[in-house]
């Protein structure tokens, strides 16, 4: 079930508080735990592919390379591998390609002629990616066309000076009517957490987007100088965690930006299950915002199956 959205309860997000030395004391001790090996990590991986949404935001993004990407996401992992791995028969693709607006066509066209256009769901950014400061109307219009051209699902950026002043009620009606742009499309709100200021300015934008009715929660549009950290997902995790206690309805959650390794996503695979449980390590409730982490998977299941490491052109991104 979506999450529909409460009513604003200011008092809620008047009262919290975020313990700035426990959090972090928590986050080192994450990093610092055994990585999974063997078996059990080449499993993981494979769970890490399928929540990847895998991004092109670039300048120029053109329809060939957009068809690249669309061709990667549904064959993620070499053909050869998965059948070594025994799992050629499951289907693996990746969580959703992820593209702006007006090359949405391009991967509706592309995910078409593959045939796999029911497997792989299509995002966009949209709200007036990445900084989120052009008048409410046009970005609740560049939803609403992005949908229109074929997304289903929509990764918005909030306008942060309503965070930094603490304006709560204005964000909160901007995200409502982002949702309400959004029709059927799933909703991800990006926080842009390096640029909150403070980890309780980040618990009370997690609170008060999830309130207005987001699908997700999302650390960060990826063009920050400060991306995806632990400190900060164990504070929106706390608060997912939170809200789903009180109203019943499950969040998801999409770190992004910096993150490129393998270990990065069983860091962040682990901390899901610990915080939330297995259900939220599921591409229903979790992904990974990323380019390039895809590469380095693969590279990893190869060395896996072949005890050897893959050289670059073994590993084309088609």
């Amino acid at each position: 079930m979506r999450n529909p959205g409460v009513e604003l309860d200011l008092a809620w997000v008047e009262a919290s508080r975020v313990n700035l030395p426990a959090t972090e004391r928590r986050a080192a001790q994450h990093k610092a735990r055994r990585s999974i090996k063997k078996e059990w990590q080449a499993a993981w991986l494979l769970r890490a592919v399928s929540c990847i949404d895998l991004t092109t935001l670039s300048g120029d993004d053109t329809p060939c390379n957009v068809h690249r990407l669309c061709h990667k996401a549904c064959t993620p992992v070499r053909q050869d591998l998965t059948e070594a791995l025994g799992v050629a028969d499951k289907g693996i693709t990746v969580g959703a390609v992820c593209v702006y607006p007006e090359r949405v066509p391009d991967a509706v066209k592309a995910l078409k002629t593959l045939g796999q256009h029911s497997h792989v769901p299509i995002a966009s950014v949209a709200a007036g990616f990445p900084a989120g400061q052009t008048p409410l109307a046009q970005r609740v219009e560049e939803i609403k066309r992005a949908v229109a051209y074929g997304a289903e699902e929509i990764d918005i950026v909030i306008n942060r000076t309503l965070v930094l002043t603490g304006n709560w009620e204005s964000l909160y009606d901007e995200v409502k009517a982002f949702r309400d742009a959004c029709g059927d499309a799933h909703l991800k709100t990006i926080l842009g957490t390096g640029e909150l200021g403070t980890l309780t300015n980040v618990y009370k934008a997690s609170l008060v987007a999830m309130m207005a009715g987001s699908d997700v929660i999302k650390t960060s549009t990826g063009k920050e100088s400060v991306n995806a950290t632990f400190p900060v997902a164990i504070v929106m995790l706390r608060a997912i965690r939170d809200y789903y206690e009180r109203t019943g309805y499950k969040v998801g959650f999409k770190p992004a930006g910096g993150i490129r390794s393998a270990k990065d996503a069983l860091s962040w695979l682990a901390l899901m299950k610990e915080e939330l449980g297995d259900e939220w390590t599921m591409p229903s409730l979790f992904r990974l915002g990323a380019s390039s982490l895809l590469g380095d998977i693969e590279r990893q299941l190869y060395h896996h199956v072949t005890g050897r490491y893959a050289a670059q052109h073994q590993l084309p991104m088609t």
